[in-house]
């Protein structure tokens, strides 16, 4: 594979999980390990307690919103720069752009990578000139693909990266919950007007077998945002293993 593949949980994900899953995520040779922020979960305290239990494995937060996390609050303490990517995002502002901008402006004194979450081309516009890189979300590999070539142009000779999340499952008896993650986004005015922006449906940017990891090599980060039947523990601990089979079936 190019592209380097990282696993990406909940950012409800409990302390306990996280303490068990981050070393096995590291071992097993994944790239990082991202967390989404959440209203009932801070992704910074869940990095918090991966780096207390790994060496190498790379922490990012997949997507925190400025608008209900301004950037100047963020706490980063336990967290080494050198292994931290700080996701951020609009949220639901109303100047979204300005809001952004001034974020990355204030975060770039942490020295963290700084990505960028982005569905409309402004936004990638000003992710590709200001930040280290771009977290596309919900696209097809054909999407996929157009999104990291544009990147590129916009980028010009700075070193921006392209980073996909994508909805995962590797047990079918998790597709229940996989329908119902794709169908609560496409609910969500911005990402359903994307949707028919590009003439996809949601479940059609989701991964359910090792062969979509090499369709979906056209990014230079993969993550595997884990969906299972429950997200418990075990479940947890078994798709990681799964998604470690599948790299090597891909390469």
């Amino acid at each position: 594979m190019r592209a380097a593949l990282s696993i990406g949980l909940s950012g409800a994900t409990d302390a306990r999980a996280i303490r068990a899953l981050a070393p096995r995520i590291e071992r097993l040779g994944f790239s990082g390990l991202w967390l989404n922020d959440v209203p009932k979960g801070d992704s910074l305290a869940g990095l918090r307690v991966a780096a207390s239990v790994t060496g190498t494995l790379r922490l990012a937060t997949g997507v925190i919103p400025l608008d209900r996390r301004p950037a100047d609050s963020l706490d980063l303490g336990g967290l080494p720069a050198e292994r931290t990517t700080l996701g951020i995002g609009s949220g639901a502002a109303r100047h979204p752009l300005g809001l952004v901008e001034r974020g990355i402006a204030t975060l770039r004194a942490t020295e963290a990578a700084i990505v960028v979450g982005a569905l409309g081309p402004r936004m990638r516009r000003l992710a590709a000139t200001r930040a280290d890189g771009v977290l596309f979300n919900w696209l097809t590999p054909d999407a996929a693909a157009r999104a990291h070539s544009e990147l590129r142009a916009a980028a010009g000779d700075r070193d921006v990266r392209s980073v996909l999340y994508v909805r995962t499952i590797t047990d079918e008896r998790a597709r229940s919950a996989l329908e119902r993650e794709a169908d609560r986004y496409a609910s969500v005015p911005s990402y359903a007007a994307n949707f028919e922006r590009l003439g996809i449906s949601a479940i059609d940017a989701t991964m359910h077998r090792p062969s979509g990891l090499r369709a979906f090599d056209v990014v230079d980060e993969i993550v595997l945002r884990a969906v299972t039947a429950t997200g418990s523990l075990e479940e947890l601990e078994r798709f990681v293993e799964d998604a470690a089979s599948w790299r090597l079936e891909a390469e």
